[in-house]
């Protein structure tokens, strides 16, 4: 019960959730992204729906309604409070399935023994196994996809708003803020295999929780992502590999810029945020001198991998607790051109992870990674990466220094104030 206490006590202090009463305090469907607080707070910071008139609030309790309140009154200001969770998945997977799609079909036609690993199946005809497949994705595509509107506040009432099964996609827009709500990840209904993809193939999905794609000036703040009923544990195999039905928790993409993720919890996930989609010329010429974007004060736990995964961006990322569990990956995916600042964050692993795999090396970067923690103790996560993986060497040095920091936490400190504090239902 000390300890509870102790923690309650601690969320009330930096989380912001503890404002004095009276006329000056801002409800929280009203407040803004603080100045400094990272790359959100850039240029014209991030308002959201903050200075919505009466007419532009809505409180929603169901995905159509949601919807239309997405879609009212276009790019005004506008604040919508979600209630309760929210279902997204639509009644069920056969309800997307166009007339003639047959997974036995879909497996018997593409199985390796049939189908052989030398071709993708991006080319079958419209009416093939694969095209019906298409159909039938798309289909799900327009019904779980939500798309935000510029100048937006959404904001989960209570400790237990949120979605299941829903892809927020904030694209193309600008001044955007997301707070205090869980999204249970979408499952993809119909992914799509790939004989190419490795020699063995895979399984692709869609859907990522929220997408940014191409926007700028949005706030993630107190959200909690994770898997919920489906996690990767309870996915079937077929041809070999699993029956990959899930996609990342939050993708930054398409020269997304100046963005604040504050406080949230992702967790139990596999590939779980992508900064920068490709290493392309074309997708280069989109993001280069684009994705700015700040983590801070949160909680990554029993992921796999990408925490971030970066190309391109300037990256600054201090102040967060990772927890690792058998099955990790890497946590810091070294990119493209990539800028990371990682410092004062704190890792929590098992004796079976070593340090050394924190950082995994794609391409060749800079980065700066300083006074981080690895079970208690400081560690310098490259000199122990270069150590453990000698040929994949990790030079020291990014290109920048970040300056949109608020208040920086001592590094030892983090596990407790970001384990008590973040994530959705702390918020008031």
């Amino acid at each position: 019960m000390m300890a509870l206490v102790g923690c309650t006590a601690l969320v009330l202090a930096v989380t912001g959730t503890a404002q004095a009463a009276g006329p000056h305090r801002v409800a929280l469907d009203r407040q803004a992204l603080a100045a400094n607080d990272g790359w959100g707070a850039a240029t014209t910071g991030t308002t959201g729906g903050s200075a919505a008139d009466a007419a532009h609030v809505y409180t929603v309790t169901t995905w159509d309604g949601f919807k239309a309140a997405l879609a009212d009154g276009g790019s005004a200001p506008k604040i919508i409070r979600v209630e309760g969770t929210i279902d997204a998945d639509g009644p069920s997977c056969d309800s997307f399935a166009v007339p003639g799609y047959d997974f036995d079909a879909y497996l018997a036609t593409y199985s390796p023994e049939t189908w052989g690993h030398s071709t993708n199946l991006d080319n079958e005809p419209d009416d093939s196994p694969e095209g019906l497949r298409r159909a039938s994705q798309a289909a799900q595509d327009a019904y779980i996809k939500a798309y935000v509107p510029a100048n937006t506040t959404i904001v989960g009432i209570g400790k237990d708003a949120g979605f299941k099964g829903a892809s927020l996609q904030i694209k193309a827009v600008d001044n955007v803020i997301v707070r205090n709500l869980g999204f249970e990840s979408p499952l993809d209904c119909f992914p799509q295999w790939d004989p190419t993809d490795t020699a063995a193939g895979n399984w692709n999905s869609e859907y990522d929780s929220a997408v940014i794609y191409g926007a700028t000036h949005v706030w993630m703040d107190h959200n909690t992502f994770t898997d919920g009923d489906h996690p990767d544990s309870t996915l079937p195999y077929y041809f070999g590999r699993i029956y990959e039905q899930h996609d990342g928790e939050l993708d930054i993409v398409k020269g997304a810029d100046y963005v604040t993720a504050s406080w949230n919890v992702f967790a139990d996930h596999d590939k779980t945020i992508l900064i920068g989609n490709s290493d392309s010329a074309s997708t280069a010429a989109v993001d280069r001198g684009h994705l700015k974007v700040t983590f801070h004060h949160n909680l990554f736990s029993n992921l796999v991998e990408r925490a971030p995964r970066v190309r391109f961006g300037q990256v600054d990322s201090y102040n967060n607790h990772f927890v690792a569990e058998d099955g990790y990956g890497y946590s810091y995916g070294i990119g493209i051109e990539s800028q990371l600042v990682a410092e004062h964050n704190a890792f929590t692993l098992p004796d079976t992870v070593k340090a050394g795999s924190i950082l995994k090396k794609w391409n060749e970067s800079t980065l700066t990674a300083d006074d981080n923690y690895v079970n208690g103790e400081v560690t310098d996560l490259i000199a122990v990466h270069n150590a453990q993986i000698p040929a994949e060497t990790l030079t020291a040095g990014s290109t920048w220094t970040p300056t949109l920091r608020t208040k920086v936490d001592p590094a030892p400190a983090v596990p407790r104030i970001v384990d008590c504090g973040a994530g959705a239902g702390h918020l008031r």
